[in-house]
């Protein structure tokens, strides 16, 4: 029983940033994304009722420290197939993990990918999206390309939190460039950094208070393939999240030196009249998005930001693609 995923990472753009139920990982607020091509996962997952165990392999390297939630995801997936089988996971990401380019994203929605493929579940794209979002909340929404919204839902259970598609990647063609400002795993992961903003800061109820506008906001500039609209939206809650983060107790500080830095050259370009603007998740890393006919101008600009180590571009991407194996 075996099968092969890749999902790729997603970006929010009207950013999520706490949870109504952490156990379930219901998010407080919605969200709106956009999925990466180029940034991806490749997980492959194999059940063998010979195992006494699961096991993960992350990156070529075991890593067993993070085995826990990827068990309580397969854990659903054995109960909707009524079996016991552990299952040996190996997986790989093209790109830095752990380090704010949203690899958990990917790599739970390719793990809830694989995993339901490997058991012989069929399961709706629906479904997919509310498992994946019990291994990391912004997993929902890889399960889908394009531009992708996120639903909080309101059911206890968390039924209705669920993500799904409201643009297709071809119709409207955005470019991204990520800012590589380290390569190492953040000190402080989503989850903790979340759950110290919910309760410690005085900015918390704020955001939530903010964010219906901020979603309404993002639609209509996405119906409209307005890029101005989207730019201020998405600019605004981007800093939102972070001042929150940065009111919390401990204080949260996601970004280095080299994050501002570049964060200051998107937004010369942008007064320049060049069609980008900026988003940051809970890392370092700054992602310049824009129009495909400014891409080479705004990595040439990020790529000469002092301390930036790498520059990445990609358009944006389909969903979650399954290959299975054998049985």
């Amino acid at each position: 029983m075996e099968a092969k995923a890749r999902a790729r990472a997603n970006i929010a753009l009207v950013k999520y940033w706490g949870k109504a139920d952490s156990r379930l990982k219901i998010p407080a607020v919605g969200s709106i994304s956009i999925t990466l091509d180029k940034l991806w996962t490749e997980t492959t997952v194999r059940f063998d009722s010979g195992l006494d165990t699961d096991t993960l392999e992350l990156d070529g390297v075991p890593r067993p420290d993070r085995l826990t939630r990827v068990s309580a995801t397969l854990d659903l997936l054995r109960e909707l197939a009524g079996t016991s089988a552990r299952a040996r996971v190996v997986s790989r990401n093209n790109f830095p993990t752990g380090a704010g380019l949203a690899s958990s994203a990917s790599g739970f929605a390719a793990l809830v990918g694989a995993g339901a493929a490997a058991l012989g579940l069929t399961l709706s794209p629906t479904e997919l999206s509310r498992l994946a979002r019990r291994g990391s909340g912004s997993a929902a929404r890889s399960i889908f390309g394009g531009f992708v919204e996120m639903h909080a839902g309101k059911a206890p259970d968390g039924s209705d939190s669920f993500a799904e598609p409201i643009l297709a990647a071809s119709e409207w063609p955005l470019e991204v460039v990520v800012a590589i400002a380290a390569r190492g795993e953040k000190d402080v992961g989503s989850g903790e950094g979340m759950a110290r903003s919910e309760t410690s800061s005085p900015y918390y109820p704020a955001w939530v208070a903010s964010h219906p506008d901020d979603l309404a906001a993002a639609r209509k500039a996405i119906a409209a393939r307005d890029f101005d609209a989207l730019a201020d939206v998405a600019e605004r809650s981007c800093l939102k999240m972070h001042a929150a983060a940065m009111a919390a107790s401990p204080p949260l500080l996601y970004w280095k030196g080299v994050t501002v830095e570049a964060l200051h050259a998107v937004r010369a370009l942008r007064r320049e009249g060049v069609p980008v603007f900026f988003t940051i998740d809970a890392g370092p890393q700054l992602k310049a998005v824009c129009l495909p006919e400014a891409r080479e101008r705004v990595a040439a600009e990020l790529g000469a930001v002092p301390g930036v180590l790498d520059v990445l571009t990609t358009g944006l991407g389909p969903g979650l693609e399954v290959e299975t194996g054998g049985r």
